[in-house]
């Protein structure tokens, strides 16, 4: 038997007609949040002499302590130009973020149900606090310790003790665009880590991690995070240690955080019948 060809024109046309309904809204929210992207980048190149100023304080508080002068130096010709592309980047999607996670969250909220966006919101607000956190726990206390762990490499050209040979100056004259990836490689560690407890939380509040389970990975939890440590951070103990030491903690702070969730699901579906014990049958 042959088919309607009206019926499947007309099923065709209801399911094509929303698929085209959210591209353009997609696009549309695309397109707000490049243009936020772009305008943002372009305010950071026109400061991004005091961003770096900045963004160099550590290092130069660092090289004050032993009485040297902070200076920076152009290794290349263009590489102060690509030193403010890159922090015009960086700054741009920075301060543009709360324009795209806002127009993120209006392509994804008509979708979700009320207890659903009342579940998610919470987690888009905290995303930036805990990157920020992490951003600023890198720069006013990591930094300080590993440029002045770094700079105890330096040694002077004093005459040795023994016969007529100098020791050889070891001094430091950093790169601009080497000191600025530096230090925005530190950054973005410590920020994308203190993501750790909303993500898992976020998970936590979907069921798909439980506070058991993730205390049961405990010694996992520390082989993993040692290695992400000695991935994102320079090839120092000390500042891979220091980055365990902040993560660690925010990673015990999820499993209370999903036991905490978990504790309000039970007793809410305890109230309305819903609960079932393990070890009922």
């Amino acid at each position: 038997m042959n088919a309607d060809p009206s019926l499947n024109a007309e099923e065709i046309n209801d399911t094509a007609a929303p698929l085209i309904e959210h591209l353009a809204e997609l696009r549309t929210r695309l397109i707000w949040s490049v243009v936020a992207f772009l305008v943002a980048m372009v305010l950071c190149f026109t400061v991004w002499n005091p961003i770096f100023n900045f963004l160099t304080q550590p290092i130069c508080q660092a090289l004050s302590e032993r009485g040297q002068d902070c200076g920076l130096v152009l290794i290349k010709l263009q590489e102060g130009f690509f030193v403010a592309i890159r922090i015009s980047v960086l700054g741009g999607f920075a301060l543009s973020f709360p324009v795209i996670g806002y127009q993120l969250w209006r392509f994804v909220a008509p979708g979700l149900y009320r207890s659903e966006k009342g579940a998610l919101l919470p987690f888009l607000l905290a995303s930036p606090v805990m990157f920020f956190l992490g951003a600023a726990f890198a720069y006013y206390i990591v930094l300080p310790i590993a440029f002045a762990f770094f700079l105890n490499f330096q040694q002077g050209g004093l005459e040795a003790t023994e016969g007529t040979n100098q020791l050889a100056a070891i001094g430091f004259q950093g790169s601009v665009e080497e000191y600025l990836s530096l230090t925005t490689k530190f950054i973005m560690a410590f920020g994308i880590c203190f993501q750790l407890p909303v993500l898992l939380t976020l998970l936590g509040k979907a069921g798909i991690v439980s506070s058991r389970g993730l205390g049961a990975m405990r010694k996992y939890a520390v082989v993993i995070i040692l290695l992400v440590a000695a991935l994102v951070t320079p090839p120092d103990m000390m500042s891979q240690v220091i980055l365990f030491g902040a993560v660690y903690p925010l990673y015990e702070i999820s499993i209370w955080l999903i036991r905490r969730i978990e504790r309000k699901r039970e007793a809410k579906l305890r109230a309305e019948g819903l609960w079932m014990d393990e070890d009922e049958d």
